[in-house]
């Protein structure tokens, strides 16, 4: 089975680079999954959560944007941040979260237009986190991770 090459960089850092089944990601069109042999797409990613799937192994991400280029099973991600679930401070992102809520609540009548889609997309980028961290973190029960009873 033919496999796509993957690489997620931002700024700072190359965060992924490997083959993978499958990748389903959100972008301006709404969220999509590209499978090896998809035909050749550039498109720009909104901030949400991104899902690699290798065999059976699952990589989880929150990004905050950036752009993709998909050509000949060949995937380059250039990605604003790019967080592992596993990475997320939960308690991190809850309190930024509520900081950009205030400051949008406080500085609505005093923002300027783009300081203003700023801070909205401060509070997109922390959601997204959010969702990633608590969707993908291990369930626990009684001090135990479900994966470690089998």
């Amino acid at each position: 089975m033919k496999s796509i090459k993957l690489k997620i960089t931002t700024p700072e850092k190359v965060v992924l680079e490997q083959d993978i089944d499958q990748i389903t990601l959100p972008t301006q069109m709404g969220e999509i999954t590209i499978l090896p042999n998809h035909i050749p797409l550039i498109s720009v990613i909104v901030p949400g959560t991104m899902e690699t799937k290798a065999g059976k192994n699952l990589v989880s991400m929150a990004i905050s944007g950036g752009f993709l280029e998909f050509h000949n099973n060949e995937l380059v991600i250039l990605a604003d941040t790019a967080e592992r679930a596993e990475e997320i401070d939960l308690q991190r992102a809850e309190k930024a979260r509520k900081k950009a809520e205030q400051m949008k609540r406080d500085a609505r009548k005093t923002l300027d237009e783009g300081q203003y889609a700023a801070v909205i997309s401060q509070i997109e980028k922390q959601l997204a986190r959010i969702r990633a961290a608590k969707k993908y973190r291990p369930r626990t029960r009684h001090g135990m991770t479900l994966h470690d009873k089998q």
